[in-house]
């Protein structure tokens, strides 16, 4: 059986954590070798609520940790990479702490174990029998004019640019190439951007997704600022968006408050 590393980042996400850790029931749990959150510098009450949550997880390991300053998304899932990549797991898969994906999604392809063969499996909102709550029109529009400009730029159809649920192979993660990059919210773009470069196996999946009642912490004209500059900056060069200049030797520090054996 393979080992998977759930990893949960989570930001000023006290109330959404506590559902989202009470969907890792017996049988999500009996595909996981561990869970492991990392706070990155809440402002409300997101360490208690996750906290008290894990200790309902009775057959599964789980980790909660806090990082000494607040990384951005990038930085947190540069944790996680590090904790799966030192820790001998087989996967990483990673689910948003602000309860807008649903890991039942990606449960069956982890029982029937038909992702174990990819590099990355990523999570979409946009492709063909995924179901979108809470976005509005000129939302849905605009992520999907920059998937079309990605998909004719990488020569292959893309259909969601960085979603809350997607899962990573550690062989792939084993030159820790991801250190290069920013510590930004758009981490993933430069992720599946790495992908389309290296030749990768990666797939789609539908997913649900909902905004609805739920506050992102991304601002769309901004991220899609920054995503067309990456891309212009990939198609006119593409080595030098993963060109080792950026924060390959940064330390990211945390501290562990809860943790627990089955």
């Amino acid at each position: 059986m393979k080992r998977i590393l759930l990893f949960i980042p989570m930001y000023n996400c006290e109330n959404q954590i506590k559902r989202v850790i009470a969907r890792l029931d017996g049988g999500v749990q009996a595909q996981l070798a561990e869970v492991l959150i990392a706070d990155n510098g809440s402002a409300d009450g997101s360490i208690d609520s996750a906290r008290q949550a894990l200790t309902g997880l009775k057959n599964v390991r789980a980790t909660l940790v806090q990082n000494m300053k607040n990384y951005s998304l990038g930085g947190s899932l540069k944790i996680a990479f590090n904790y799966c990549l030192d820790n001998n797991y087989d996967h990483c898969l990673v689910l948003h702490g602000d309860d807008q994906a649903d890991i039942g999604d990606i449960l069956p392809y982890l029982r029937d174990e038909s992702f174990f063969s990819y590099d990355c499996a990523f999570g979409s909102r946009f492709g063909p029998g995924s179901r979108l709550s809470g976005y509005s029109r000129m939302r849905i529009l605009g992520n999907k004019g920059l998937n079309l400009l990605i998909s004719l730029a990488g020569r292959r159809r893309i259909s969601d640019l960085g979603s809350g649920l997607n899962m990573y192979k550690a062989a792939y993660l084993k030159d820790r190439f991801y250190a290069r990059f920013p510590d930004k919210l758009t981490f993933d773009v430069y992720m599946l951007l790495h992908c389309l470069w290296t030749g990768a196996n990666f797939i789609f999946f539908p997913i649900n997704w909902s905004e609805d009642g739920q506050k992102s912490n991304a601002s769309p004209f901004r991220q899609g600022a920054e995503i067309l500059s990456l891309l212009l900056k990939y198609l006119v060069n593409a080595r030098s968006v993963f060109a080792a200049s950026y924060t390959a030797e940064r330390k990211y520090g945390y501290n562990v408050v809860y943790s627990h054996k089955p």
